[in-house]
């Protein structure tokens, strides 16, 4: 039930993913088509075994939750529901890339991301109350890109790995005695996405999509109010990358 609420949620926000995909791969259909006639910019950079650069990411993230077996005693009755909901953030990091072979590289992206979850609680008697997670994590994806024949100035790619991050900071309740919804503060997650590069005289620029789907329970505290009904909490995300080398 729950996996058929989130899916339903990913179902919404497919319009968002197409039309940005859409917007990139029109843009870049009309850069190839001129490409065709003009001289590569920076024609050797990618015969550079180590390269550097800076990125900017916005994404969307989402709790995927598994209700636990006391969801369904009487002890929980009032309890109906436990809902996420998508809410946005960002990311701003570096990027380290080294030239493994002709179409493959090995990337690495250390960033400081900024998340905020927001669930809510729906109660049979009383009103909803929502409950927001707040986090800030220090990430270090490591990802394999696979890259297709570099035509004028530009190139396709396809990126996967894994991405393991702890929290820095998470803003946490001031008022120990009032219940939250506590996570986890190591992360683990599995990456897959892809891009374009677009080679510049002074830079390369390559906006990128790339989804990430938590591996570990975030779920830390199962005893409270807000963390008996469940059993398991994951994280989605959806990111748009902006990368400057």
């Amino acid at each position: 039930m729950q996996f058929a609420n989130v899916w339903n949620k990913l179902y919404l926000h497919r319009y968002k993913v197409i039309a940005i995909s859409v917007l990139m791969l029109c843009a870049l259909q009309g850069e190839a088509q001129k490409t065709r006639w003009v001289e590569k910019n920076n024609p050797n950079y990618d015969n550079r075994k180590l390269t550097y650069g800076f990125l900017i990411g916005i994404h969307s993230s989402i709790f995927q939750i598994k209700y636990s077996d006391k969801f369904v005693t009487p002890a929980l009755d009032t309890v109906s529901a436990v809902l996420p909901s998508w809410s946005s953030g960002f990311s701003l990091g570096f990027i380290v890339n080294y030239r493994l072979t002709e179409f493959l590289d090995l990337r690495l992206t250390p960033e400081v991301a900024f998340y905020e979850y927001k669930i809510r609680y729906q109660f049979t008697n009383d009103p909803p109350v929502d409950e927001t997670v707040e986090n800030t994590v220090v990430e270090f994806p490591l990802l394999l890109k696979y890259k297709s024949e570099r035509r004028g100035n530009i190139r396709m790619y396809m990126v996967g790995g894994v991405k393991p991050g702890i929290e820095a900071s998470g803003k946490k309740n001031v008022d120990q005695t009032k219940p939250t919804l506590e996570i986890k503060e190591a992360h683990l997650n599995l990456e897959a996405g892809f891009g374009f590069d677009l080679y510049y005289p002074l830079f390369k620029f390559s906006p990128e999509i790339r989804f990430s789907r938590g591996m570990l329970n975030m779920l830390g505290n199962t005893t409270n109010e807000f963390g008996q009904p469940l059993q398991r909490v994951n994280t989605n995300t959806i990111t748009v990358y902006l990368l400057f080398q």
